[in-house]
């Protein structure tokens, strides 16, 4: 066993304090929201509330659970998640498929296209137009559509599958299957680690997103639930500007509430956040490999 000299333990300790410290940073705001949302609202207007529940209560979630807007906009998140994540990489895994045949004519004319799309974009107004043109305005269907191919996901699939030795499509081709049969029978039950990561990754990127649905959706019943959080933290900001206009009221109204809107919008944040977090452990063990392994090509 190597012994470390004094320079060396020195500077071991200094990276976990740093470290330490950085998983403090990191962890306390999640876990300060998580306090204030069991704590009582009326108490968390008085300040001071850090590691622990000061006035400990169930009522904000309580209020939470029993709003049908916020239930619908729940539903809506999951159901859109789903959808839109297996939908997502199973066209990106189609086309990235097709990308690895050299057979393929304009293969490379395809490619370049492909990746000017990752730099420029048409832009809100067209793309607006386009979303509208198509049909799509107050539909659950243009959360899916638009986002059915990733560039990027893709690039990652193609070097993957481009990494599998041809020695497997041969053999298949050879035993009577299709492209179809040898895609959904071989390449994609290899392909594992590269399917978890990026399955993960989009649909994280699926359950945040609030901005697209409050420029294309109109019907409230058809809003995610983070959607809806923007709208309770914009209310908790107009009550703020409120009580600096009129404090003196606002203060009365405080006492006289258990809940207020900045407790009810950090129990809605927890809500939205805890179902995606408890994804993470169980495709944690793909994310170097899958990354990895689609990034580089033997």
């Amino acid at each position: 066993m190597v012994r470390l000299g004094f320079g060396d333990r020195l500077m071991v300790i200094i990276i976990y304090i740093f470290l330490a410290l950085l998983a403090f940073v990191t962890f306390y705001p999640f876990w300060n929201a998580l306090v204030v949302s069991f704590n009582s609202g009326a108490d968390t207007s008085l300040g001071g509330v850090t590691f622990w529940p000061r006035d400990f209560t169930l009522e904000n979630y309580s209020i939470v659970f029993q709003d049908q807007r916020l239930l619908t906009g729940f539903g809506i998140s999951v159901a859109r998640t789903i959808v839109g994540t297996i939908g997502s990489v199973l066209v990106t895994s189609i086309l990235a498929y097709g990308m690895t045949k050299r057979e393929l004519i304009g293969r490379k004319y395809y490619m370049i296209m492909c990746i000017i799309t990752m730099y420029f974009a048409g832009g809100l107004i067209p793309s607006f137009m386009l979303i509208r043109g198509l049909g799509l305005m107050d539909s659950f269907w243009v959360y899916i559509i638009p986002g059915l191919v990733s560039v990027w996901n893709m690039i990652i699939f193609r070097t993957f599958f481009q990494g599998l030795p041809n020695g497997l499509e041969e053999s298949a081709k050879i035993d009577g299957a299709g492209n179809w049969g040898i895609f959904f029978k071989i390449i994609l039950p290899l392909s594992g680690p590269v399917i978890a990561t990026l399955s993960l990754f989009t649909a994280v990127s699926h359950w945040n997103e609030w901005f697209l649905p409050s420029i294309y959706i109109n019907k409230e019943e058809l809003l995610p639930i983070q959607t809806i959080l923007r709208q309770i933290l914009n209310s908790n900001i107009m009550s703020e500007q409120m009580a600096n206009l009129d404090p003196a009221s606002q203060a009365v109204l405080s006492k006289m509430q258990s809940v207020t809107t900045k407790s009810l919008s950090m129990a809605t944040m927890i809500v939205a956040t805890v179902p995606i977090i408890m994804v993470y452990p169980f495709v944690q063990k793909h994310f170097v490999k899958g990354v990895l392994v689609g990034s580089l090509k033997e």
